[in-house]
């Protein structure tokens, strides 16, 4: 078994064929079946349905595996380039849409003033597909809506903001300044869909006022039921993040009284040493939020209530 099988291997799954691996890979077919075919017979199992292209269970759990080792290697490379005052490398970096919207712009011009030699992919997904890939090894570094209880990675918090009420023009609440859970619970809202740590901390904190939220549709994707509240689709309980600034239509902000403020953190895998390229984008974000979070309504910076 050597790197370049379990590469060959990674691009066959990655592209869904052996013909778009050996694309990818600047080779032919025959070079790409002969990979995998020499890391089947030496692990004595099948990785590759080749009817469907698609990995077997062992492919999904060698697959997986790789995913890993080639990360390593990628560690290797960029940690020997810091010992020479340079920082290279590869960064697959997952945010939620709310947060990336303000954060990856200065993020991007930072790291192309810093470390113009570290590439970054970047991955908008909601928190729930943002976590498994994190805890998976498909993504380096993740920007989540906490809190995140799973004991395969380390959380670090980086900023908490409020939640309002988008209630469009026509709405009941779309008068008010401000407005209770009690008062919430009377109403059919857009909301994030239950098992979301956004939705958890509102029904929780309405479980606790003795009331019950109810949900006209639920979303996992805070962008979508933002959007869905500024087109008039009726009220919905969104992060401050989520307003962009400057923009006005038939819909008001309205305050809520006595609800948590979202806590926003970092979080990697718990095992493997991170890359230098990992540690420099870490560090530049959260350099970027200490000088960016406060101009943003409604988001503050102070992480302390936010820690464990």
């Amino acid at each position: 078994m050597d790197r370049k099988q379990l590469r060959t291997l990674l691009a066959v799954v990655e592209n869904r064929s052996f013909s778009g691996a050996a694309r990818a890979l600047g080779t032919v077919q025959s070079n790409v079946s002969a990979h995998v075919s020499r890391l089947e017979k030496e692990l004595g199992t099948t990785l590759i349905d080749r009817a469907t292209n698609e990995p077997t269970s062992e492919g999904r759990a060698v697959v997986e595996r790789a995913r890993r080792i080639e990360a390593e290697f990628s560690a290797l490379d960029s940690d020997l380039a810091f010992l020479r005052d340079v920082v290279v490398g590869s960064v697959r970096l997952g945010m939620i849409g709310t947060t990336a919207r303000w954060l990856v712009p200065p993020l991007l011009r930072s790291l192309w003033e810093q470390h113009p030699r570290v590439h970054v992919v970047v991955l908008d997904a909601p928190t729930t597909a943002l976590v498994s890939a994190a805890a998976g090894g498909d993504v380096d570094l993740a920007v989540i809506n906490m809190p995140v209880d799973d004991p395969d990675l380390l959380v670090d918090p980086l900023f908490s903001e409020e939640r309002v009420l988008i209630a469009p023009q026509g709405h009941p609440l779309h008068d008010r300044e401000e407005v209770t859970l009690a008062d919430l619970a009377q109403h059919d809202l857009l909301l994030e869909a239950r098992g979301t740590a956004f939705r958890d901390v509102l029904d929780g904190a309405a479980a606790a006022a003795g009331v019950e939220l109810r949900a006209r549709a639920e979303f996992d994707g805070m962008r979508l039921l933002a959007s869905l509240a500024f087109a008039g689709f009726g009220a919905g309980i969104v992060p401050a993040s989520a307003v962009p600034t400057g923009v006005e239509g038939p819909w008001r902000l309205v305050r809520l009284v006595d609800i948590p403020a979202r806590g926003v953190g970092l979080v990697r895998r718990r095992r493997g040493l991170p890359g230098a390229a990992e540690r420099a984008v870490a560090q530049l974000i959260a350099e970027v939020v200490a000088s960016e979070a406060g101009a943003v309504p409604g988001i503050g910076v102070d992480t302390r209530h936010l820690r464990r």
